[in-house]
């Protein structure tokens, strides 16, 4: 009797998928079972893994996270606003309903004043909602309130009433407030990157964070705020460096806002002797960090730690800004790049705008301005136009004059803002966010910059 032997082939199920003419002889080997069996075994590597393919994905995965936590931040600013502008919308409400039920104790008003403030309140609504490209809870109540609102005014106005002076205190409120909320509005929602604009038209009231990283109110010279050309992933990244005089020894670096507050650095640079710097004008650029040493520039790489210093010939150490010594060389950056600015002998004490070469980290244009540095009390750039600053009295700061690089062109203004203290060593603008980061006799301030777009 022919005995019948049973070749069992045992292949894993992710290879089944490979044709048998590609399988090699060598890698299938035989034995015999237990019952007398043939068990066969086929070893075959899988050397096509899409690795390429699965760090695309990491990536376009590590993108995603990234513009759902700003859109999130977004959802929160917008809606801490309309909360507050919903509370304000329920008082009117019920004022009006107030109105509805005493119809006998009022006169005949304008009505269509109010329809019209209804109306620009509805409009500013769409506006954000449209902004963030969403809807939320409270976009559709404000709009329930507003259209409530606008059908009691419908009725209310076929009665004839008298002594309606208290109603017409709240329409001049409700004007007032969405005055100051399309304002807002232009201040929250900055239009980042365009300079399609005549100039800086007004300055926001500060935002006052807190006492310096240190604590400490001795720390009067220093400066703080974000890389105004952030490398990816560093784009909520915050720097701080504070000193009790005019010196630059180290910086703090912040992963993000939160971290700043609570003054848990992710990364601390100590500038080493042959490289303290000197003025607080610096700033945070391209992941580098751009300060004075001497009467030169000095950069020095946030991540390769290497320090990079360029003599400025013309500059001179005779001239400072009014608020505190040293402070020769002004470094800024604005949508058109890297700027330094200082002033010379040559010119007598007036202001000198320097292009920087980020590349060669030398200088690579010059325009002389009209304005005394020593009479300034800072300087910042903005799309192409140095601003400078002075005193108006303890409390107020001024812009009184600009000069525009793209033209030539010099002008007198006088835009005025509150300061938190009266003397600030460090006034800086990032286009980033179209803020500006002040230094304020030891705290964070910070304002929104609101441009002239005609």
């Amino acid at each position: 009797m022919l005995a019948v032997v049973l070749c069992l082939f045992i292949i894993s199920p992710a290879l089944a998928w490979i044709p048998l003419e590609d399988w090699d002889s060598g890698n299938v080997t035989t034995s015999v079972g237990e019952s007398g069996q043939c068990l066969c075994h086929v070893f075959l590597p899988d050397t096509s893994f899409p690795a390429d393919r699965v760090e695309h994905m990491q990536q376009v995965s590590k993108d995603m996270i990234l513009e759902v936590k700003i859109q999130m931040n977004k959802m929160v600013s917008y809606e801490a606003k309309l909360n507050v502008y919903l509370k304000e919308l329920s008082d009117l409400n019920v004022r009006v309903a107030m109105l509805e039920t005493s119809p006998d104790k009022y006169i005949k008003l304008d009505f269509e004043l109010l329809r019209i403030e209804l109306r620009e309140f509805e409009a500013l609504v769409t506006q954000l909602r449209e902004s963030l490209n969403s809807s939320s809870p409270i976009f559709d109540s404000l709009y329930t309130e507003i259209r409530n609102m606008t059908l009691i005014v419908n009725q209310l106005e076929t009665y004839d009433k008298s002594n309606l002076d208290v109603i017409r205190i709240e329409f001049a409120k409700l004007q007032k407030k969405l005055k100051d909320c399309q304002e807002d509005q232009e201040f929250i929602q900055p239009d980042i990157g365009n300079c399609n604009h005549t100039g800086i038209l007004k300055i926001s009231k500060p935002m006052v964070v807190q006492l310096n990283a240190h604590l400490n109110s001795g720390y009067q010279y220093g400066g703080w705020g974000k890389d105004s050309k952030p490398i990816r992933g560093y784009e909520s990244m915050y720097y701080y460096g504070g000193y009790s005089g005019a010196h630059v020894y180290d910086f703090y670096l912040y992963s993000n806002y939160d971290k700043l507050i609570l003054r848990s650095e992710f990364k601390r640079h100590h500038i080493p002797s042959a490289y303290v710097g000197t003025g607080n004008n610096y700033i945070v650029h391209g992941n580098s960090i751009y300060y004075q040493h001497d009467v030169g520039m000095c950069k020095l790489n946030l991540t390769s730690s290497r320090y990079d210093f360029r003599a400025v010939s013309d500059a001179s150490g005779s001239f400072s800004y009014s608020y505190s010594p040293n402070q020769n060389l002004d470094f800024a950056a604005d949508e058109n790049g890297l700027w330094v600015l200082y002033a010379s002998d040559e010119s007598r004490g007036k202001m000198i705008i320097a292009k920087v070469d980020e590349k060669s980290f030398g200088i690579e244009d010059k325009w002389n301005t009209g304005v005394y540095k020593q009479l300034v009390g800072n300087a910042f750039m903005a799309c192409g136009i140095m601003y400078a600053t002075r005193p108006v009295d303890l409390n107020t700061e001024e812009i009184f004059y600009a000069f525009d690089t793209k033209t030539g062109e010099e002008k007198q203004l006088s835009i005025t803002f509150p300061k938190f203290q009266e003397r600030y060593t460090n006034l800086d603008y990032n286009p980033m966010d179209q803020k500006l980061y002040m230094y304020n006799n030891g705290y964070y301030v910070s304002y929104n910059v609101r441009f002239n777009r005609g």
